[in-house]
């Protein structure tokens, strides 16, 4: 990750770097602020992607780029023959079980005088069976009538249990066909309903996919939209930075919209997975104060606070060679010496031992 330099010029608690010239310079007690660069983006909290959940011609859109909404507010309604029909078939059904159900059901009526004519019957055959029982006890009929008038009386007997069966099962069947019905329809309706497409937030739309007139398929995305006064940014740290990041360091940062304002934030979440395509983190940032406008993917360029470290003896960085040395001039000889590093910036470094406020160091071209 390429590191701005120019970044570090807006924070005024970093301090003006060691002056130097080719007479060479000292070590001298600054404030030093180490921070890490990063760049990245601004986005809105609860931001989400409206999609249809509905075929059908796009007739109204309610919205437009820069709008604020509200929850539950109308943003887009389609058009759909195809649903309003299915509704249309699915209420019919339920209304035409709802009255194969009820007292006056011509279904069920007629299954039900089946029933009763079928209880008349045995009633009669049982009368008929008894009266050929007496008679045959008197001697007065044969024994073969005996037995047709018992074989009515038992045909009847079971015809009447056939026919209670047969009413209950429809029953049954009836009350199954209501209870589906009503699934179908309270379907339809859902489906009716996803036609009216509804904000699930309180925000702000950032873009719209679809004009009237476009026709529109599940799952197609219709805007986006998000919070529009919960915004946070979301950095870009390098892997050779990562590992000093800390949720709560404070975060300065700068837009080029804002060329003279400075922005204020904290390290709110760390992610743990490498950006492989340019060897960063991501790490997100909440702003403290003042914030800037609700501009979706503004660019940022920030500096994270990693220590503040108050009248420490430092150098300027281009004075150092290497990883710890610096060229001094003593007793009018050049000489080559290590020093111990303490904390750093892309401009000073802290001098923890090896030099001293006399220390007289030179550049070499």
């Amino acid at each position: 990750m390429k590191k701005n330099l120019s970044i570090l010029l807006f924070i005024t608690l970093l301090g003006a770097a060691c002056k130097r010239d080719t007479g060479g310079t000292t070590p001298t007690h600054r404030e030093l602020t180490e921070a890490v660069y990063a760049s990245g983006n601004v986005y809105p909290r609860n931001e989400y992607t409206v999609t249809a959940d509905a075929t059908g011609v796009l007739q109204q859109r309610m919205i437009n780029e820069g709008d604020s909404i509200r929850q539950d507010q109308l943003l887009f309604v389609l058009e759909s023959a195809s649903e309003d029909a299915r509704q249309q078939a699915a209420a019919n059904a339920y209304r035409q079980a709802r009255a194969n159900l009820s007292t006056n059901s011509p279904v069920l009526a007629e299954l039900e005088a089946q029933v009763r004519n079928a209880r008349t019957r045995v009633s009669n055959d049982s009368i008929n069976f008894n009266r050929f029982k007496e008679l045959y006890g008197q001697n007065a009929t044969s024994r073969a009538e005996l037995e047709r008038a018992e074989l009515n009386y038992t045909i009847s007997r079971n015809n009447l249990r056939a026919q209670i069966n047969t009413l209950q099962r429809n029953r049954n069947q009836i009350q199954l066909d209501v209870e589906n019905n009503r699934s179908q329809l309270v379907t339809t309706e859902v489906a009716g309903r996803n036609t009216r497409i509804r904000s699930f937030v309180n925000g702000k739309v950032y873009e719209v996919y679809k004009d009237p007139g476009e026709v529109v398929r599940v799952g197609d995305q219709l805007a986006l939209v998000g919070s529009g006064n919960q915004l946070f940014a979301q950095l870009a740290v390098d892997e050779s930075d990562f590992g000093r990041i800390r949720t709560g360091q404070e975060v300065i940062l700068k837009a080029d919209v804002y060329p003279d304002k400075i922005f204020k934030a904290r390290v709110s979440k760390i992610y743990p997975k490498l950006n492989r395509t340019d060897q960063s983190f991501r790490v997100d940032a909440d702003f403290v104060g003042e914030r800037p406008a609700s501009y979706y993917g503004l660019t940022i360029e920030a500096n994270i606070i990693i220590s503040q470290n108050k009248n420490v003896l430092t150098i300027p960085k281009t004075y150092v060679i290497g990883a710890d040395s610096v060229w001094v001039e003593q007793d009018g000889k050049k000489q080559k010496v290590r020093f111990q590093k303490g904390a750093e910036n892309f401009d000073l470094v802290e001098v923890k031992g090896g030099l001293t406020q006399t220390s007289k160091l030179i550049l070499i071209e």
